[in-house]
């Protein structure tokens, strides 16, 4: 897929492809990569979500709000916010890290989201940036409550889909890849009911799942 795709999804336009280039670049495919920027986006994503939480919650107090922020920009998190975006699809790998299922690691995705972040501030300046989170995390920060508990993929899919009275998802073995030692498993997520299948991988098939389901829920969010 083309970068601009991304753009589209972002509704945001960079000025300097360059720098939208190299947030796009992990380590394994060339230096420059895109190290620095996720420096910068991991700043600026835990001030716009802290001041958005602080707007949302008037009466809570930090320790909460920690909690609440902590919740939002975490790995699972960014990587549910990555999916969402196909960010994958556009990175720029080193053939290994291809070849191993890097386009969907929760790690590099996740990076790559940061860096993506710290690109925009960059180039639009924090308000516009600001704004770009805000959207992207709406969703999220709506559902928020406070006091609630920190839950896995597959957990959250599976309330998801019994909230809308349907059945549970199909977690399916769709291969494994590699040498015993550093063995990559692909699994399904299989939603008959409404026509879904995403794939995840992983070191283990618990990961692989999880991955699977991480995907699935994006695709449920965009719907």
């Amino acid at each position: 897929m083309t970068a601009s795709r991304l753009e589209q999804a972002l509704s945001y336009t960079f000025r300097d492809q360059a720098l939208f280039e190299l947030a796009l670049t992990h380590r394994s495919f060339t230096s420059p990569h895109n190290e620095r920027l996720e420096f910068l986006g991991d700043a600026i994503l835990n001030a716009v979500i802290a001041r958005s939480l602080f707007e949302r919650f008037p009466m809570l107090p930090e320790g909460d709000l920690s909690r609440l922020r902590a919740n939002l920009v975490r790995q699972d998190s960014l990587h549910q916010q990555a999916l969402a975006l196909s960010l994958g699809d556009y990175l720029r790998l080193g053939e290994g890290e291809q070849k191993s299922g890097g386009q969907q690691r929760p790690s590099i995705l996740a990076d790559a989201l940061e860096a993506l972040l710290g690109a925009l501030w960059l180039d639009a300046g924090f308000d516009a940036a600001s704004e770009i989170i805000v959207g992207l995390y709406d969703k999220e920060l709506s559902r928020m409550t406070p006091g609630q508990e920190i839950k896995d993929a597959k957990t959250r899919l599976q309330e998801y889909l019994q909230g809308i009275r349907l059945a549970l998802p199909q977690y399916v073995l769709a291969g494994t890849e590699g040498e015993a030692h550093v063995q990559q498993f692909r699994v399904a997520c299989v939603i008959d009911s409404l026509k879904i299948r995403t794939e995840g991988r992983g070191g283990s098939r618990r990961a692989a799942e999880q991955v699977a389901a991480e995907r699935a829920l994006a695709t449920l969010y965009k719907q």
